[in-house]
């Protein structure tokens, strides 16, 4: 068994794993050891949330950089028994958004690599920067671990052209590799396999969409194993609209909103980003508060959630039609796996051209757990698979390890 511990940082957090990981999982089972996370890094009251051993605690800390979380994280590890010497951490996989046209399939850490990625922030503004903080802090403080980069683009790299490419003039393409990459790959391709393992068929056999619906939402069409076609698009801001994004918008809103308000592009971005999808009509970003809101009669939250139910129809019926049909819808992340309301919702807006048959009780019943939420006569298999792209990341730092003989 290999302890791998994965990270995945963000502007202000920094969410970890540390998983015991078999060289053989047919042989043996991986086991979460500790897992949590910082928040607030940088900003007043940060704290950190861990659980191990069917225990849970919350700290208040004083740190006020992701180095200092590393710091932290180093010493809970001892402190609770988690591991004797930090030398029994024989590897770290990070996730990492988008390494842009060079870097999309996983990559042991050099210096080299480092600097690369700095060239990369354009491709996620708010999530690369973010990442390297992460990346620095684990390379200053466990120096001769090997560190693998995890990129959620990857597992969409078997798009064809005709889904990546953007009409846009072809210099964009070729000078400044212009392009879909999409996002949250790791997670799509966990769920696209469980569903596979759970129905007892090869990946190869069918036919899947997968609705990775959180706060970041997005959308993928794997067809007999491969990604065919996603829904974010150059970064994480296209697709349908989102906690605080808004998803797909006529460009020439910017242009319009510019001649209004004189605000330059970058500030325009930002409120695309940071100021639309839920919170741009009702000031929140949380599903919760939304649907709180709809419920007492609140007609912004009820269209926010509506608008955002049609769009993820959009992409489900397309994808039926690029792939020549749909053999499992599966729902997964935060929304997906939790909100009944919003899978009863899409389910519904697919029952008459699809053939959609929701088992109403089974998925009223499911709440973060596994489950089909479909009835037998149900023409497309409708599933809940919980993502796990912490196991995903240390399948793919031990995937590295063989190959580097680490």
């Amino acid at each position: 068994m290999e302890k791998i511990l994965v990270v995945n940082a963000g502007s202000s957090s920094l969410k970890f794993q540390l998983i015991d990981m078999p060289w053989d999982e047919n042989v043996e089972s991986p086991v979460v050891l500790f897992e949590g996370g910082f928040e607030r890094i940088g900003i007043e009251n940060p704290s950190v949330t861990y659980k191990y051993n069917g225990n849970k605690e919350t700290v208040t800390l004083t740190i006020d950089s992701h180095a200092g979380a590393v710091d932290v994280l180093k010493d809970l590890l001892i402190e609770k028994g988690i591991v004797k010497d930090l030398n029994e951490i024989t590897g770290i996989g990070h996730r990492y958004v988008n390494g842009g046209p060079e870097y999309m399939q996983t990559t042991v850490l050099t210096e080299q690599v480092y600097e690369d990625l700095k060239k990369t922030i354009d491709f996620a503004p708010v999530h690369n920067f973010a990442h390297l903080k992460g990346i620095a802090g684990f390379t200053k403080a466990l120096p001769n671990v090997l560190q693998a980069i995890v990129f959620d683009t990857s597992f969409h790299q078997t798009m064809p052209d005709e889904a990546y490419r953007y009409a846009v003039p072809k210099y964009w393409y070729d000078d400044y590799k212009i392009r879909k990459y999409g996002a949250h790959g790791t997670s799509h391709q966990y769920v696209s396999l469980e569903a596979a393992r759970v129905l007892g068929k090869k990946p190869e056999e069918l036919r899947v969409i997968t609705a990775h619906i959180g706060n970041g939402a997005s959308l993928a069409a794997v067809k007999y194993g491969k990604c065919v076609d996603t829904s974010m698009g150059f970064t994480p801001l296209a697709g349908i609209p989102m906690g605080t994004r808004s998803g797909d918008v006529d460009s020439s809103v910017l242009d319009m909103v510019y001649k209004k308000e004189g605000k330059n592009v970058h500030e325009l971005i930002t409120a695309l980003n940071k100021e639309s999808g839920y919170t741009g009509f009702t000031g929140h970003s949380d599903a919760r508060d939304v649907r709180d809101l709809q419920a007492s009669g609140n007609y912004e939250a009820d269209l926010a959630l509506r608008l955002q139910e049609k769009r993820i129809v959009d992409y489900i019926s397309s994808y039926y039609g690029y792939m020549g049909g749909c053999d499992v819808l599966v729902f997964t992340a935060g929304i997906g796996e939790k909100s009944y309301k919003t899978r009863e919702a899409v389910c519904e807006r697919l029952h008459e051209a699809f053939g959609v048959e929701l088992d109403y009780e089974a998925n009223k019943a499911c709440f973060g757990t596994q489950a089909i939420i479909s009835k037998p006569e149900s023409k497309i298999i409708v599933m809940v698979v919980p993502t796990n792209e912490e196991l995903m990341i240390a399948r793919e730092v031990m995937a590295q390890k063989k190959l580097h003989n680490r």
